[in-house]
């Protein structure tokens, strides 16, 4: 936990934080920090997010707008046959169990994460972008120590990260994997920012590095340079709605995540849970029914209609969520490539921004130190099957970036990697504040559940009779884990109230907060 004057942010890695911070002392506000963040983190953060991923970023302006910009990758506008295209998968060992994701260029849709970066930066920042670029340049040029978690992390992505000679350089440079206390450098990376600060994004979406990109894609990708040419940030409305008294800003359609929370939030609220208390077993049996609900609500039409312009409404009509709550009423007594960033200052500005590589494809634009994500490769994002994608059409995420108000200023910032675990984690964090009335730092700490297709996963810390008593249909596994792990989120986090800061980085994902 951490508590300031001036601004504080909670972040997935110290040195992503730092970048943040350095902006504050420089006289920066909440965007041009969360701008460094964002761009130091495809350094600290390597195997989470990069430069050609995707992202949302929520914005809470002093002055009151709340905007919601999406950067998250589109899907290319032609679409090669299967047998033209290099596809194929790769298995990801967590120990107990192993996950198949898909890598190679066919995998990789258009990239927005430099886009949104430029574009936030350029609408609601001050500090020149240089400034802001220079945290990210120093970090690649001079190396960043590794912790254990990223070790950690290298391990698990061993397949992407020694999947092509380039991408070894980078990762492995003495012909193994980089492990925890070494440094990993990324001049190429540092080289390419340093240019792309002077110069602008144009090189990047329109120029060599795309035309390059677009060359190596003939050998097995989609992708076109009018894909790149053609991308643009979106800004939206964020999705609005009340959580005790609160205001909920998120992420709307067509991603699904901030709908899905909202959802939760309704049913969450007929319940009286601070009179229940924390970890009891009813307690853990309305979060898992709230999880299955939230669930059977998205398949009865919300998935097949995410693309309505109204689905968001029809989705949190009183009536339909009526309808889940009187069922709630009813009940008895895995990896996320994805990282956050949640930043609060002092003059009423808030930012919460998510962003992703998926696993990566392994491919690196040459000369860049730049990897490409494999979106289009990722079994969660791709429901209908690999392959089925429309062309040229914003691809759902789970992502969901959020901001709690409080009398129209910043209550709770927070968001979460961690794929279909996103939602859940967020929802308990938020409860935890609002329900229990939790510190910052416990809330994010606390043990966590989350309720998917019949298992119902317990960390530990919850009392072992609660869970025993915990009364779930028959047809239900419980899974225990042994120890707190990154399965369950990491939601870094920031709370403010009327004279204090505070936040709180998610330990799951080693996560870290720093105050000016």
């Amino acid at each position: 936990m951490n508590q300031t004057r001036h601004g504080v942010i909670a972040a997935g890695h110290q040195k992503t934080a730092e970048a943040g911070a350095e902006m504050f002392r420089l006289g920066g506000n909440a965007f041009d920090a969360v701008s460094a963040a964002v761009l130091a983190s495809f350094v600290a953060e390597p195997t989470l997010t990069s430069a050609a991923g995707g992202g949302f970023l929520l914005a809470h302006t002093q002055d009151n707008q709340n905007i919601l910009f999406d950067f998250f990758t589109q899907t290319p506008g032609q679409k090669k046959s299967n047998s033209d295209i290099d596809f194929y998968p790769i298995e990801a060992n967590f120990g107990d169990a192993v996950q198949e994701f898909h890598i190679g260029l066919g995998s990789m849709a258009v990239p927005g994460n430099l886009k949104g970066v430029f574009t936030v930066h350029e609408k609601l920042g001050r500090l020149p972008f240089a400034v802001v670029a220079e945290p990210a340049i120093h970090y690649a040029n001079n190396g960043i120590e590794m912790s254990s978690f990223q070790s950690f992390c290298f391990k698990l992505l061993q397949p992407v990260l020694l999947g092509s000679p380039a991408a070894c350089q980078i990762f492995a440079p003495q012909g193994k994997l980089l492990q925890t206390g070494e440094r990993l450098i990324m001049k190429d990376f540092a080289a390419t920012l340093t240019h792309l600060a002077k110069t602008g994004l144009r090189e990047f979406y329109e120029g060599d590095i795309a035309r390059q990109l677009v060359k190596d894609c003939q050998d097995g990708g989609h992708l076109k340079l009018e894909d790149l040419k053609n991308y643009q940030v979106i800004e939206r409305k964020p999705l609005l709605n009340n959580y005790r008294g609160n205001t909920f800003l998120t992420n709307p359609p067509p991603s699904s995540g901030g709908t899905l929370i909202a959802f939760a939030l309704e049913l969450l609220a007929s319940v009286d849970l601070a009179a229940i208390g924390f970890g009891t077993a009813r307690h853990l049996q309305i979060l898992a029914e709230v999880m299955r609900l939230t669930n059977a609500a998205r398949k009865d039409g919300y998935d097949t209609n995410i693309y309505q312009p109204d689905v968001a409404t029809s989705f949190l009509a009183t009536e339909h969520v009526a309808h889940y709550q009187r069922q709630l009423s009813e009940t008895r007594n895995r990896w996320g490539s994805t990282t956050q960033i949640s930043v609060v200052d002092r003059e009423g500005n808030a930012a919460s921004v998510t962003t992703t590589n998926g696993e990566g494809s392994s491919y690196i634009i040459p000369g860049t130190g730049i990897m490409v994500n494999n979106i289009l490769g990722e079994e969660d994002l791709n429901p209908q099957g690999f392959h089925q994608w429309q062309p040229n059409q914003r691809i759902s995420s789970m992502m969901a970036p959020t901001i709690v108000l409080k009398h129209n200023k910043p209550e709770i910032v927070l968001g979460s990697g961690g794929s279909n675990r996103i939602r859940t984690a967020i929802l308990q964090v938020i409860s935890n504040i609002l329900d229990f009335e939790m510190p910052v730092a416990e809330a994010v700490s606390s043990p966590r559940i989350h309720w998917e297709n019949n298992v119902f996963s317990v960390e530990p810390g919850f009392a072992q009779q609660a869970v025993s008593n915990a009364t779930l249909p028959a047809d239900n596994k419980l899974v225990l884990w042994q120890q707190k792990n990154m399965f369950f989120g990491g939601v870094h986090t920031v709370w403010e109230s009327e004279d204090l800061i505070e936040g709180a980085g998610d330990p799951r994902r080693e996560g870290a907060v720093i105050s000016y």
